[in-house]
């Protein structure tokens, strides 16, 4: 064996790791954070096979072995991204009429508390006027920046916070029973409660940005799967008017994100569209989808997109729905697979949740 089979064999190996950590429901932060760069993964499983070709001769059964072992983790990896290229179908139909009073656009922005560029934040709100804007990662400081903005934005909820965790919600439309919620940690809000569109429709809403596993805030991803999850489990695919949006700390297509929209039956604008990736800003070729916006069936999609940056290290994500009750009788909810089902009470049990269910007014007011 010389040393270019030698270095070839090894990069095997290394691109294996990855999908072989993927499979296993181990929770720990450096197995689960293969989850997030599959795109790149991918990439780089495409140039070592074709190392392999100009390498190997395929006079040795091992030869074969190891490129078809890692033809298998690139089809794996590549199913798993699949859906959120534009080659996929999409899972949100267009809106094509007239828009009129049944729309509510929404703006998600994780600003970096750190960031000394509010104004960049401020100008993008101002071009967009989205009705709703949630900040991430907002702390008093940024609270006065974003002071100049109330005057359009009547209804807030405020959660200033030091530690990464802060969260602001500003609206133009009316907001009913809006609540700070700590769910898993004491020190990680999130906000619940409704929205009214300017027909009178009342629409629920969820803003979540749970801990992601890492080696400096989280050792596994145990609370935030369970953050994620216990949303999933007290909405269903019954549930209609339902918004869930915010900085998951996961990616579109983990195990858990997914699982999230079996449960409640969620559905995912980007499908069928593309990555969006919204992090990191600061490196083009490390980026992955960490914002969402998920909602129930009855709506169909006039706009999404990923805004230029803030100075953060997130980039802006906005969206435009349409709230259209027909929309649910074509579009489908990922199927509930039982196993999983139960995976999902299992971490929520793990993380020992503060709250046991998230009690927001099942009736409106």
């Amino acid at each position: 064996m010389d040393s270019a089979e030698i270095i070839t064999l090894c990069l095997n190996f290394i691109f294996l790791i990855p999908t072989l950590a993927s499979i296993t429901r181990f929770d720990q932060w450096w197995i689960r954070g293969f989850d997030f760069p599959r795109i790149q993964i991918s990439v780089c499983i495409i140039i070592t096979l074709i190392l392999c070709f100009f390498v190997y001769d395929f006079s040795e059964t091992w030869h074969y072995a190891a490129t078809i072992l890692l033809s298998l983790s690139l089809i794996y990896q590549c199913v798993k991204i699949f859906p959120y290229t534009i080659l996929a179908k999409k899972q949100v139909i267009k809106f094509k009429g007239k828009e009129e009073n049944d729309t509510i656009s929404i703006l998600v922005s994780n600003v970096l508390t750190p960031n000394k560029h509010p104004e960049k934040l401020i100008a993008l709100v101002k071009k967009r006027q989205p009705d709703i804007l949630l900040t991430l990662e907002t702390d008093k400081r940024w609270e006065k920046k974003l002071a100049e903005i109330e005057g359009d934005y009547k209804y807030t909820v405020k959660v200033p916070l030091d530690n990464l965790y802060g969260m602001h919600l500003y609206s133009k439309l009316e907001l009913i029973d809006a609540d700070v919620h700590y769910l898993v940690q004491e020190d990680i809000p999130s906000i619940h409660g409704y929205v009214k569109l300017r027909n009178g429709t009342k629409l629920k809403i969820h803003c979540l940005h749970p801990m992601p596993p890492s080696p400096t805030e989280s050792y596994t991803s145990t609370n935030r799967d369970a953050e994620i999850l216990m949303l999933g489990r007290d909405l269903s695919p019954e549930d209609r008017k339902v918004l869930v949006f915010g900085d998951l700390n996961d990616v579109a297509w983990s195990r858990t994100t997914k699982l999230f929209q079996q449960m409640s039956g969620l559905m995912d604008p980007r499908i069928g569209r593309g990555f969006f990736n919204t992090f990191h800003a600061g490196y083009r070729f490390f980026r992955w989808p960490l914002d969402h916006v998920f909602h129930s069936k009855d709506f169909t999609l006039i706009e999404i997109a990923r805004e230029k940056s803030i100075g953060s290290d997130h980039f802006p994500m906005y969206i435009k729905l349409n709230y259209e009750p027909r929309a649910e009788w074509v579009q489908q909810e990922l199927e509930l697979d039982r196993e999983d089902e139960l995976w999902a009470h299992e971490k929520i049990e793990e993380a020992h949740p503060l709250e046991k269910s998230i009690t927001i007014p099942k009736k409106i007011r």
